[in-house]
């Protein structure tokens, strides 16, 4: 768990990113910048860092076998092992950045190179270097007094509680590529130059990776394979992803043999289930073991997207989060229409 109650700024740079793609330019700040002001370096560290609460790492790729190719990478070694380098290396970061920049789909906006200290995590107290892209602007309405009169302008400015893009480099295991968390808020495919081509980062194989996998693993085998097409009900596959979600819910070690005992429970649904799995482990280049601890964060992340809703044609949504037993689903040959009867003891 990363604690960020004692940490500081101490050293900053701003520089802007143009759309190189679009004939965009880079323009580059002459000097760092430090606020005087303690409350707004609060509020910078509140925008800078706030985001960061799940356990999720990664670390960066070597470039040709060697972690100094790695341009963020050596910037950030380069500012660990020397603070008087700190702009020059702003300077490399924002600069390969803009490289990366050659695509229309990708907004201009500044780039915020951060040095702080005092990082609480759990290999112990470190540095970290934050590379921070602020790509949204907001309108905010601000109140001045003119002639006694109050009146209201219009100015654009940076939402604090908003952040696109960041990473943050806490130095320790350097000869593995540092421990790195990444943030990519815009969340599609152009915006790939962010965690790939501009930071070369891979995620971490730790609890939260293995915890986030396997659950995507399940969501994917009951969308795929355990679905209406192989004669399954709507109602049995929602049953399924909440045994799922519960499972990694109520254990603090996953067990693979428990949860197919316990969640896919039918042997010709657990073969279909572990043919399944291989051939995700082969296209998503990865190895889920058998044993590992649950990362409540993962759960928490991955919960959302397990859908519990059956949907009645356009008449009636019905949210499912209990157990299978209490709906019976039937055919009334009268009205030539399917039914759900739904089993409960309170009506709120």
């Amino acid at each position: 768990m990363i604690n960020f109650e004692n940490t500081e700024i101490v050293n900053m740079v701003i520089h802007h990113i143009g759309n190189k793609f679009e004939g965009g330019e880079i323009t580059l700040s002459n000097d760092c910048f430090l606020p005087e002001d303690t409350d707004v370096l609060n509020l910078l560290k509140t925008h800078f860092l706030s985001a960061f609460k799940k356990d999720a790492y990664y670390h960066f790729l070597p470039y040709a076998e060697e972690y100094m190719n790695n341009p963020v990478y050596a910037s950030a070694s380069t500012i660990f092992d020397d603070d008087g380098a700190f702009y020059s290396q702003s300077v490399e970061i924002a600069t390969h950045l803009y490289e990366q920049s050659n695509n229309p789909n990708i907004k201009p906006g500044e780039v915020y190179i951060v040095h702080f200290r005092n990082c609480n995590i759990e290999e112990g107290v470190c540095d970290a270097v934050g590379v921070f892209k602020s790509e949204t602007k907001d309108t905010f309405l601000k109140i001045i007094l003119d002639r006694d009169t109050y009146q209201l302008v219009g100015e654009s400015g940076i939402n604090i509680k908003k952040l696109d893009k960041a990473c943050l480099i806490f130095n320790v295991n350097r000869p593995g590529g540092y421990k790195v968390c990444a943030i990519d808020k815009t969340n599609n495919k152009e915006a790939l130059y962010w965690m790939d081509g501009f930071l070369g980062l891979v995620p971490t194989e730790d609890s939260y990776f293995q915890t986030s996998n396997y659950l995507n693993l399940c969501k994917d085998f009951v969308r795929d394979i355990y679905n209406q097409d192989n004669d399954v009900p709507r109602a049995d596959q929602i049953d399924m992803l909440n045994r799922s979600i519960n499972f990694f819910k109520d254990v603090d070690v996953f067990s693979e043999d428990r949860f197919k005992e316990e969640v896919v429970q039918e042997p010709e649904v657990i073969n279909a289930f572990e043919n399944f799995k291989a051939q995700y482990e082969t296209d998503n280049n990865i190895e889920l073991p058998q044993q590992f601890p649950v990362s409540n964060y993962a759960v928490q992340d991955e919960k959302k997207y397990f859908r519990h809703v059956l949907k009645l044609d356009k008449n009636f949504h019905v949210y499912i989060h209990g157990e299978r037993k209490y709906i019976r689903k039937g055919y009334d040959p009268e009205r030539d229409m399917n039914y759900y009867m739904l089993y409960f003891r309170n009506e709120e």
